[in-house]
């Protein structure tokens, strides 16, 4: 029989709210969290708690409770899955300008271990995933691979129990804040790039970047960085590092030669 994909059309989602974890005032730390908790936390709609606990239970845990029958390894497998679909269809959705290459470079910025992770931090994953001893004293709560893993295995579980809606509502507030982000430091390459293959096209070689001044203290010094061709000065920019007032002039030589 065949499957139906779902609809994601954008402007139907009701968001849920992200608020962080309670925090010892003494002491900075967080404060104990149930799993059932969580998920009320973050209105997941959970009625089976086992699942739940299991999305939650990293291998090491398994190794040194027998009691507990199965990590979160398969479900993170088919978290991994579901979100390369529903972040697929949602930047399909979102950005009707992208090219394929570039839908498929934001799809692997926005699913990549690192972001995951951050997804997991973000809603508090971190306190929560049970561990063994040993990993979690060895700093296993903050380590990307498993905050990723745990964050496949919650989206896995929150799939089987409530389907592809269900996921797309949670996910979506997050991948908001994680495109644009992405978007603006591809930007801000990109400027670079772009005015490098304009000189190219008009045969007249790689820009050059030359810093004109430093100012300020050690600590807080802002930089002025000329972009040249062939000797003459295209554009000009200022930043707080080398990098980002380079950046800067690319900027401004490509809005001066009407490229942005």
């Amino acid at each position: 029989m065949d499957r139906q994909i779902p609809d994601l059309g954008v402007g139907c989602l009701t968001l849920p709210e992200f608020r962080e974890v309670m925090m010892d005032d003494a002491q900075g730390i967080r404060s104990a969290e149930t799993p059932q908790e969580f998920a009320r936390r973050l209105g997941l709609p959970f009625s089976d708690i086992l699942l739940l606990h299991r999305a939650l239970t990293h291998r090491s845990y398994l190794n040194e409770h027998p009691d507990a029958l199965e990590d979160n390894e398969r479900l993170e497998f088919l978290g991994d899955a579901v979100l390369d679909f529903l972040v697929g269809a949602w930047l399909y959705n979102h950005f009707p300008e992208m090219s394929e290459g570039e839908l498929t470079r934001m799809r692997s910025a926005l699913v990549r271990t690192d972001t995951l992770a951050d997804f997991g931090l973000k809603i508090g994953l971190d306190g929560v995933i049970r561990l063994g001893k040993g990993e979690d004293e060895g700093g296993g709560r903050n380590r990307p691979a498993i905050l990723c893993g745990a964050f496949e295995a919650l989206i896995g579980a929150l799939y089987i129990e409530a389907g592809f809606s269900a996921v797309s509502d949670f996910i979506e507030p997050l991948l908001e804040d994680a495109a644009e982000r992405t978007l603006s430091a591809h930007d801000d390459h990109d400027a670079k790039s772009r005015f490098q293959e304009w000189a190219q096209s008009q045969g007249m070689g790689t820009p050059q970047y030359r810093t004109v001044s430093a100012q300020g203290p050690d600590h807080d010094k802002t930089f002025q960085v000329e972009v040249l061709l062939d000797g003459v000065v295209y554009g000009r920019g200022e930043g707080k590092s080398k990098q980002a007032a380079a950046k800067e002039a690319a900027r401004d030589a490509l809005r001066s030669l009407g490229l942005e």
